[in-house]
């Protein structure tokens, strides 16, 4: 396949069948309306940008077919335009062509020609800044991506939107690998997505649309890209089906999912998601499997093509122009204006993490990038936020703007230009069940070590340090099981100090850490010190429970 998926040769639009592939790489040659009707409907063409242009070329043939007869060929675009009706890529091809038809069937045909050789563009330059903000929030480190349905040169005409932004992280050597959803029922992710990663070099595995959000619980993803086939003024995406499901497991698991597609996918005059018309295709596709029944015979089915992904779901839409205005920040969005998320460089509970960081990373209590801090932000503000340390960072590094903005009631991010540490859920869990104002999550070595094969709880008696640990005699302290799902060690945490409000304000992850808080960061960091030095002392008396009133018999009078 060349560098373009659709050309006009000899008065026709030449493609390739995605019908066929990847089996078979099948020409097509389209010389009329009805086949480009028939071609898009069928989805011999299929992507949003693909379509768009496929649309005006079918403009051209009928300008060509029916010349001086305008009435004819709109009518002839109005066909076109309604072969499939989610993605408004497809009204938008048909519209811009058809406008020039009283320049003649050359002057649509040119336009039509305009926009194939635009696409190329575009989707480089919305591939690269796709790429440059991934990169941004999922730093030094070689990336494991998913991608759903195919976004390449087949649905783009060239390049590719989402796929162009794993071609450019590719070329740049920060691909570890791409987990590719088989995209039921038709498969396009495995029969034209795998294709074309394999025809890139890319790396790649391919999963069952149902096993992606356990791959996201199982440390197998760094970062979701998908394309759109239509986004409305308040940021609603649709795409293809499954891609709903795919942003609510990446916000349960604090997954950036970035939206990659041109500007033509936008579209203002639709006022929300509730009001895109999803397209819901034929049963068969469904209940066979090529010529094969797979369920029995009449039974109901229900087939969207598309689903519909909430604006608060998406990390960031990425189009040619960089990465559009937030329409969920509540600011007044400007027609076609670019902005990055803010960072946090001027906050003052950033710059407190970060010199904090830095002060326990030189101890040794947050060793390469682990380990994370944060702290409550104002508690009269409209919308409970905390601040914490960006994730793949060394936290002896770090600058205030490296910290990120999370809501406190989800662990969503909505401020800063890095992505929140994995363990943020933790942080959220113990300021919805207690009035912390800060909280450290520290790999202390003693305390660790003290919790290597432990369960439930830990108990200390007789030390002096106790004190600090808001107890007096004995503390026992809780112990929770280290899972790969963080989010589930944070919901453990949570229930464990909403039934149990006078719980300490420190508690174990076995064989993890610890984690500890108080109603500042110096309270936090003091409570983490405490229980190190409890944990140390046990240590080297081999005791965690000293009797006080022996010790106090045995002494000279």
């Amino acid at each position: 396949m060349g560098e373009s998926s659709i050309t006009w040769v000899d008065g026709a639009v030449e493609t390739i069948d995605q019908r066929a592939l990847p089996h078979e790489v099948r020409p097509l040659r389209l010389t009329t309306v009805d086949q480009v009707i028939d071609a898009i409907a069928t989805l011999a063409i299929r992507g949003a940008p693909a379509i768009g242009v496929s649309g005006a070329f079918g403009v051209a043939l009928a300008a060509f077919a029916h010349p001086g007869d305008p009435d004819r060929v709109a009518a002839e675009a109005a066909r076109i335009e309604a072969a499939r009706p989610t993605a408004v890529n497809l009204s938008w091809g048909v519209r811009r062509a058809l406008a020039k038809l009283t320049d003649g069937p050359a002057g649509v045909l040119a336009e039509a020609q305009a926009m194939l050789a635009e696409d190329g563009r575009v989707n480089r330059a919305a591939a690269d800044h796709a790429a440059d903000l991934i990169q941004r929030l999922c730093p030094d480190r070689p990336l494991r991506m998913l991608t759903h349905c195919n976004t390449g040169r087949l649905a783009t005409t060239a390049f590719g939107t989402a796929i162009g932004a794993l071609r450019v992280l590719h070329a740049r050597g920060a691909i570890d690998s791409v987990l590719v959803d088989e995209t039921r029922p038709l498969l396009q992710g495995a029969r034209l997505t795998t294709w074309e990663l394999a025809e890139a070099g890319i790396p790649h595995r391919l999963t069952v649309d149902s096993a992606a959000a356990w791959a996201m619980a199982t440390g197998q993803v760094d970062c979701v890209v998908v394309g759109a086939d239509r986004i409305t003024a308040d940021g609603s995406v649709a795409n293809k089906i499954g891609t709903y499901g795919l942003a609510l497991a990446a916000r349960h698991h604090g997954i950036p999912f970035i939206v990659v597609a041109p500007e033509s996918t936008r579209d203002p005059a639709t006022a929300t998601g509730a009001d895109i018309v999803v397209e819901e295709r034929g049963a068969a596709e469904i209940t066979h499997i090529g010529d094969y029944a797979a369920a029995p015979a009449d039974t109901a089915v229900f087939n969207p093509a598309f689903d519909v992904t909430p604006p608060e779901l998406v990390t960031a839409v990425v189009t040619e122009n960089g990465l559009i205005d937030d329409p969920t920040s509540g600011a007044q969005a400007t027609e076609g204006a670019v902005t990055h998320p803010p960072a946090l460089a001027d906050s003052a509970g950033a710059a407190a993490v970060a010199e904090l960081s830095g002060q326990l990373y030189a101890r040794g209590w947050m060793p390469g990038t682990a380990g994370n801090i944060s702290v409550r932000e104002s508690p009269s503000a409209p919308v409970a936020t905390a601040v914490i340390t960006g994730s793949g960072l060394s936290k002896g590094e770090l600058a205030p703007a490296d910290m990120v903005r999370v809501r406190i009631e989800d662990s969503r991010p909505v401020a800063g230009h890095r992505r929140p540490s994995a363990e943020t859920t933790i942080h959220t869990a113990v300021y919805r069940s207690t009035d912390a104002g800060a909280v450290v999550h520290v790999h202390s070595p003693h305390a660790t070590a003290a919790s290597v094969g432990a369960t439930k709880t830990l108990r200390f008696s007789g030390f002096e340090l106790i004190k600090g640990l808001r107890a007096t005699d004995a503390i026992d302290i809780p112990v929770f099981p280290n899972h790969a799902d963080v989010a589930m060690i944070g919901a453990e945490i949570e229930h464990h100090l909403r039934t149990h409000p006078d719980a300490p304000p420190v508690l174990f992850i076995a064989g993890h850490g610890i984690t500890a808080w108080g109603a500042d960061l110096a309270q936090a960091r003091d409570r983490a010190e405490c229980l190190e030095a409890l944990c140390e002392l046990a240590s080297l008396t081999g005791r965690r429970d000293i009797a006080t009133d022996r010790l106090l018999e045995e002494q000279p009078q």
